[in-house]
């Protein structure tokens, strides 16, 4: 059995030679608190205590996962998981309830990739993911291109939380994927979200011809939404001003700059796959 976070805690305060009262006024919180902690009597529900203790007995960040509960925890009935490991044996059956279950848990690992940040999640991420394209390819009936879609959002995040963790190469082969993914949906949202994220690659490699490349891809990808067209062009500006391609920035810019000032040909918003506000369109 894994350890709950007081028994975790409880261990690592004794191995780094601290007594409740010394870790007590380290933190600071009262010795009465840190003893319901480690007795698992109250839940900790302060994520700066949590990650302040974490820090002081060196948990390498387990104790604030520990002290988080799992994305599937915070949404996932016994029955959902009941159905999901039913469709995990006879993935042809999918059901409505069941997507909607797995959009469900990515909504919830998003939102803790906000609070907890990629590397505690990852694992858990890449996880889910599999599970997900696991029931993908013998998924058959009227829910599939949903599966689908959905598919193609988990592996673009993992491809996301990749590119945050500074695992480049990783993180490019599993937004190519998701390129494939989105399409097979045949999402043009999804697949432009993918090219702007492999621009943001790009621009974190410090690349500006892949900056410009990818963002570029974005923008004439058939099915974008226009705020996503908006902002590749400006992104590729960016990326053509880099290497001192003034006249190409320019008439980048008058583009996204028409762009902005047409009809929107679709309400559907550009999705928010990653988690923290993004400065790459």
């Amino acid at each position: 059995m894994s350890e709950t976070f007081g028994q975790r805690l409880r261990r690592l305060r004794a191995a780094a030679g601290l007594s409740q009262s010394q870790l007590a006024r380290l933190v600071p919180i009262s010795q009465s608190s840190l003893s319901r902690y480690e007795s698992g009597s109250q839940a900790i529900d302060d994520a700066q205590v949590a990650a302040r203790l974490d820090e002081l007995v060196g948990g390498d960040g387990t104790l604030r996962a520990l002290a988080h509960p799992s994305a599937s925890e915070l949404v996932l009935t016994d029955d959902d998981r009941d159905r999901i490991a039913r469709h995990l044996e006879n993935p042809s059956r999918i059901d409505g309830g069941t997507v909607s279950a797995l959009a469900d848990l990515l909504a919830a690992q998003r939102r803790l990739d906000d609070t907890l940040g990629p590397e505690i999640i990852l694992p858990a991420s890449m996880s889910q993911m599999e599970t997900v394209r696991a029931l993908l390819p013998s998924a058959r009936g009227p829910h599939r291109e949903a599966l689908a879609e959905v598919a193609a959002e988990y592996v673009q995040f993992a491809g996301w939380l990749h590119a945050e963790t500074r695992a480049d190469e990783r993180a490019v082969v599993l937004l190519g994927q998701a390129e494939e993914l989105a399409d097979e949906a045949g999402s043009g949202v999804l697949a432009a979200q993918a090219a702007n994220f492999r621009g943001y690659v790009a621009r974190q490699r410090g690349n500006p011809r892949g900056v410009v490349r990818w963002f570029l891809a974005e923008h004439h990808t058939p099915g974008a939404h226009i705020a996503q067209r908006v902002g590749a062009a400006a992104q590729a500006a960016h990326g053509h001003a880099q290497l001192g391609e003034r006249d190409e920035a320019l008439r980048l810019m008058d583009t996204a700059g028409r762009c902005s000032t047409r009809p929107h040909a679709s309400s559907r918003p550009a999705p928010r796959i990653g988690s923290r506000p993004r400065s790459t369109g």
